[in-house]
């Protein structure tokens, strides 16, 4: 075949795009020997449809490991029937020794099994796959030399996997589903064949090695942050030819349990070759959704039925409490978040509405973006408190385990996504209860207060939570800049992975604005020491007193072998309006009056003192003034309304019972000083504050004005960044409001290694939206200090929708309890002290508040994109959810699987011209 007559095939196939474009192969010499090899393996013939083509994914899973003399030698292979190399020798007509040597080779790189049998080393070909082209990817020697090999793995299904959409007959996949044996245990109707333990009890040798997809992934610079080490154990002649090739370790069968434990803790699920013969396999895959090329399968080609199991998962949604811990490790997002209580009008939950296995299935059918478009999910949303937290905490399910009396659950459910519970406790300005369904029938549930009550054990050395870890990756080295929120949380996750992590802090406190800027009477500063405590209970390091930029350099970090740097600084410093006479000493930030406070340092604010600023920073600052002996009065002046003042109406309403007066719609136009000293400011009317389109754009009417005496003023309109020369030789690119650019997603600044999050990168927010950004920094960390990991394939990107509230009917049978509350606090008292007076619910008061919760969300379950691989089961808390047998296939013999594929594409043609003729009745 001429090369131009190549080209004309390949253009004219259209069955498959592979990585090398025409411009690589005209540099590259066709090779007909690889083509036959290929053509034979795969059991196809030139011309035929299913041919392998020269430069395809076959040709180049061969081309770069064999030389023309061992690709003739392989084509005297055959099918599943075992061959010595004297026996091949004999029919190519060539010497023993080369012979020999040739097939060793040729075994090693994965063209060829072999085993020792008798004494003697015996020699075949299987299918591509599972076969070949994950011996060829286990090779790491290969892989790394040959990175074409890696791509070919992967075009391979691209080439395949459309082709068998909807016509493959469930158990008939060359990958299937096992499910995860703890999820089936106790159903009446499992099958042994579908459980791990026959598996590995009916064998004798064992091995395990990495994982062939992720293996594959990694070389193409595409993981999903699912590493590959030690993932899949191989069986009997598999376990053999892996050890013989030095492809897999040797392991005991206790070793391979360990391994598959291990597995399913972290959210895995298991896959099997299901070509042997029905209920044999040679070897357990440990697969992700978004790694793995089986899972690939139903993900992209949306084509379940090729890997699915016997099973599938049903919830009950009268224990379902939406925590969705179920979704997270769900690997085909058949698992979605949803509603529980009922609408007025029927909402659609169904996921996906065409399957192939009635429909002609073309590429815009196809979920090209899996890896990228997970949903959290059903587009008629759920519960309003998961979705409007930042965070995304299960607060359903930490409530409905406070109400079991399950703390120590509940406190490991919250920790998960927030390490700092106590702290959010008593400061989050608890978004989770602002759209709460309860609140349209009553007031909102109390969940910030339940969380505080939970997190009480943190307080507790003898009680409190410490998470176990998860892997072990203490050979990286991970710099954290900034101790606040948003880096504690970030070393609190990569701890938890096993990072050995150092946080580097100027002060000579860890914290942040959590110790410095949050007065002591809303957060004492044993709450947040009690919560780093933690941390250092978990391995973490901490190195207070020490400015990175001034004491040690980013690149000097790098020269003591740290990998990754994460800027969680913060915002500390405080902006100044450009007023005339604001550089009076008597003119001082809020926030650095705030530290100076909450250091219990002496500070000679006193008399009047006005504060600018409506937010809660400018709430703090005020209510710490009237509790100064020195200070006589305190006032606030704002630009917003008292409606609008971004200030948490809580703290508002807390400032005014402790006399402070709040002056709204004011602006201020000059400091007005005698002497060099501060005697009042001057303000103007302010008529308002947003443009049309929303903007800030402040207007004023200039006619009204008034002077107001004071002695000092604390400036709160705001906050900045103080980087001094922390970035210096870095090329980390700022934005035009000072923050560090960073990808949105991936928190990765225009410097590769450092990644910044928390207010540092998003400008002045809220705790919790630093600790959610301390955790999406640890997710790229993991990614990108580990070799060919992606930093966004197959992450969580957090896509969750509220409930149409409007669309629900009145819950019928709720608890009429009323709101349960702490003994509320005189503001005459609370302004005597910088203690927190306030208290948390007592338990009776818990159990209260619990039943409150109307538990507006609940899992639905796509029984179409559900492969029944239980791992689901494993991380309910409520059991509420279970896996329910609904097929019972073994399997097939490979000869006999042809006859029931033509058989499932009559059928499947007869479905196809039926909804053409009458598309009402079309199913799925």
């Amino acid at each position: 075949m001429s090369k131009e007559q190549t080209k004309t095939n390949f253009n004219k196939s259209e069955r498959f795009n592979f990585a090398l474009n025409w411009a690589d192969v005209d540099g590259r010499e066709y090779r007909q020997e690889i083509v036959d090899l290929a053509n034979k393996i795969g059991r196809t013939k030139q011309g035929s449809s299913r041919e392998v083509i020269p430069f395809g994914p076959e040709y180049y899973a061969l081309a770069p490991l064999l030389n023309e003399y061992q690709a003739k030698l392989a084509m005297h292979l055959k099918f599943r029937e075992k061959v010595s190399a004297e026996d091949i020798a004999k029919a190519a007509g060539e010497p023993y020794e080369k012979v020999k040597e040739a097939m060793d080779y040729i075994a090693w790189t994965g063209a060829a099994f072999v085993n020792t049998i008798n004494g003697v080393d015996m020699y075949w070909h299987d299918i591509f796959v599972p076969g070949h082209l994950e011996m060829i990817n286990n090779n790491k020697e290969l892989v790394a030399k040959y990175p074409e090999v890696a791509e070919a793995f992967y075009y391979f299904g691209k080439k395949r996997g459309p082709a068998a959409a909807g016509i493959m007959p469930i158990g008939g996949g060359p990958m299937r589903v096992i499910p995860i044996e703890r999820s089936i245990d106790g159903n009446s109707k499992k099958a042994s064949y579908e459980e791990v333990s026959k598996y590995l009890n009916e064998s004798t040798v064992f091995s395990v090695s990495d994982c062939s997809c992720r293996t594959s992934r990694e070389a193409m610079g595409e993981g999903c942050g699912h590493l590959k080490e030690d993932m899949c154990i191989q069986l009997d002649h598999a376990a053999e030819y892996y050890i013989k090739t030095g492809r897999g370790r040797e392991i005991t069968k206790e070793e391979a349990f360990e391994i598959v434990q291990k597995a399913e803790d972290n959210g895995l699920m298991h896959s099997i070759p299901n070509l042997d013969s029905p209920g044999h396999t040679h070897a357990i895959c440990n697969c992700c959704g978004c790694g793995c090329y089986a899972m690939r399968l139903a993900n992209e080609f949306v084509n379940g039925d090729i890997v699915r199991s016997n099973y599938r998962s049903v919830v009950d949604e009268s224990k379902c409490v939406a925590c969705g811990e179920c979704v997270d490790v769900c690997p085909t997002n058949a698992l979605r978040l949803g509603q529980k209580l009922c609408s007025k009008e029927p909402i659609d939950v169904e996921m996906i509405k065409v399957t192939p296995r009635n429909t002609e299935w073309t590429e815009e059918k196809l979920n090209r973006d899996y890896r990228i478009n997970r949903k959290n999910t059903v587009d008629s949303g759920t519960a309003p408190c998961i979705t409007n937290c930042p965070a995304h905490i299960p607060v359903q399910g930490y409530v409905k385990l406070a109400s079991q009396g399950k703390y120590t659950e509940a406190l490991e459910l919250i920790k998960k996504h927030n390490p700092l519970p106590a702290v959010c406790g008593r400061v989050c300005p608890r978004l989770c209860e602002e759209d709460c369904t309860r609140g349209d029938i009553d007031e909102a549930v109390a969940v910030d207060d339940i969380k505080k009550f939970i997190a009480e054990q943190d307080l507790n050395k003898d009680i409190r939570y410490i998470p176990r870890k998860r892997h072990d990756y203490s050979d990286k080295k991970i710099a954290i800049i900034g101790g606040g929120p948003s880096g504690l949380t970030c070393a609190y996750d990569l701890s938890i992975d096993g990072y050995d992590v150092t946080i580097f802090e100027k002060e000579e406190k860890l914290g942040g604005m959590l110790t410095f800027g949050i007065p002591s009477y809303r957060l004492e500063k044993n709450v947040i020491q009690a919560e780093i405590d933690v941390l250092q209970d978990m391995g973490v390091k901490f190195k207070t007193g020490v400015e990175v930029g001034k004491d040690v350099s980013i690149q000097q970090l790098r020269e003591q072998g740290f990998n990754a740097f994460y800027i969680a600084i913060g915002a500390q410093s405080g902006r100044k309006l450009g007023l005339e006479g604001e550089d009076a000493s008597e003119v001082i930030s809020g926030v650095d009056f705030l530290r100076t406070v909450n250091l219990e340092q002496p500070t000679e604010v006193k008399g009047k003192v006005v504060v600018i600023g409506g937010g809660n920073v400018a709430i703090d600052v005020a209510r710490s003034s009237v509790r100064l002996k020195s200070v006589e009065q305190t006032d606030i002046f704002c630009l917003e309304a008292r409606d609008i003042m971004p200030a948490h109406i809580e703290e508002v309403e807390e400032a005014l019972e402790e006399n402070v007066n709040i002056n709204n719609s004011w602006g201020p136009t000059r400091v007005i000083t005698e002497n060099g000293k501060v005697t009042g400011i001057e303000f103007k009317r302010c008529i308002s504050v947003l443009d049309a389109e929303g903007r800030f754009n402040p207007q004023f009417d200039e006619s009204d004005k008034k002077i107001v005496e004071c002695d000092y003023i604390l400036l709160s309109v705001g906050q900045t960044f103080n980087y001094g020369n922390l970035l210096q030789g870095e090329d980390v690119k700022l934005t035009n409001r000072n923050t560090i650019q960073v990808d949105h997603i991936t928190l990765q600044s225009s410097k590769a290694d450092i990644f910044a999050g928390g207010d540092v990168a998003s400008g002045p927010k809220l705790a919790i939206d630093a600790i959610a950004a301390g955790k999406e920094g640890a997710v790229s960390i993991h990614r990108f200090v580990q070799n060919g990991q992606s930093l966004v394939f197959g992450r969580d990107n957090h896509s969750y929708k509220m409930l149409d509230k409007k669309n629900l009917m009145e819950p019928e049978g709720y608890d009429g309890t009323v709101r349960q509350r702490i003994n509320h606090v005189d503001g005459k008292v609370s302004r005597t002290t910088f203690k927190d007076l306030r208290g948390t619910l007592t338990e009776e008061q818990i159990k209260k508040e619990t039943a409150r919760c109307l538990g507006c969300g609940a899992t639905k379950t796509d029984p179409y994109l559900c492969v029944g691989c239980g791992a689901c089961t494993l991380k309910c808390k409520f059991d509420a959810i279970k896996l329910e047998k609904v097929y019972d296939v073994k399997g097939y013999e490979l000869e006999n699987l042809p006859k029931a594929v033509l058989k499932k594409a009559a059928i499947r043609k007869v479905k196809i011209l039926a909804n053409k003729i009458n598309p009402l009745t079309k199913t799925r």
